[in-house]
């Protein structure tokens, strides 16, 4: 028989994918430092010890959802355009982690061999492989691909200025960079006082850096 609330309506019976979904839910509105396997509990409307039947421990509910974060990214085409295929993984990736912004550092502090990783990372090798690249070139590429995406990210994620605050910051400290001791970047903040250019960083711009380095070196490869 279904457990009933307080209120007498059936409450749906606990599961993994629940557990899961709850955390990252948690995570998104509080922050994975307030992620508690107490708070996880009461949130569902159970007993702590009950979550020990979906999760193992702590560390097997933060893989989990880890692997979640993962599966939400978009999987490229093995067999099709490479190119195009790694630069939409990596807008997919970034657009997720910046949904989650606690996810960046978890995935990357922890060795995560979910289904939904190994789905991602079997593709993207799959993908490079398929055009030419050697499972070595494979490997180092798509790390530093992700390299900069979860760098980028967290950078972003944790940036202590808004965009449209960087012109009157860079005016703020513009005596603290004279241009007779900081003349590139006394020129530069006069570039964002003055409306020139925005001073933000470009995800794309390293991206693309980064494919078209992997574009020459597959040309290369195949001299």
């Amino acid at each position: 028989m279904p457990k009933t609330a307080a209120h007498g309506t059936s409450r749906a019976p606990l599961s993994r994918e629940k557990v899961l979904h709850t955390a990252v839910r948690l995570a998104d509105e509080h922050g994975l430092a307030a992620l508690s396997m107490r708070k996880l509990a009461q949130t569902l409307g159970v007993e702590a010890m009950s979550l020990y039947n979906h999760v193992t421990n702590k560390d097997d509910l933060l893989d989990g959802i880890a692997d979640l974060v993962v599966a939400e990214m978009g999987t490229p085409e093995i067999g099709g355009d490479w190119k195009a295929a790694m630069r939409a993984r990596a807008m997919s990736a970034h657009e997720v982690l910046l949904r989650h912004p606690w996810a960046t550092g978890l995935i990357g502090s922890r060795l995560n061999v979910g289904p939904a990783m190994l789905r991602y990372v079997d593709a993207t090798v799959g993908c490079l492989r398929s055009a030419g690249f050697s499972y070595q070139q494979a490997d180092r590429a798509w790390n530093a691909m992700d390299s900069h995406i979860y760098g980028f990210t967290l950078q972003e994620v944790n940036f202590p200025l808004q965009p449209d605050e960087y012109a009157s910051a860079a005016a703020q400290f513009l005596p603290r960079i004279p241009a007779d001791q900081f003349p590139y970047m006394n020129a530069l903040s006069q570039l964002v006082i003055d409306g020139k250019h925005s001073g933000t960083a470009d995800f794309t711009f390293g991206l693309n850096l980064i494919l078209d380095g992997l574009e020459r070196l597959l040309g290369e490869s195949a001299d």
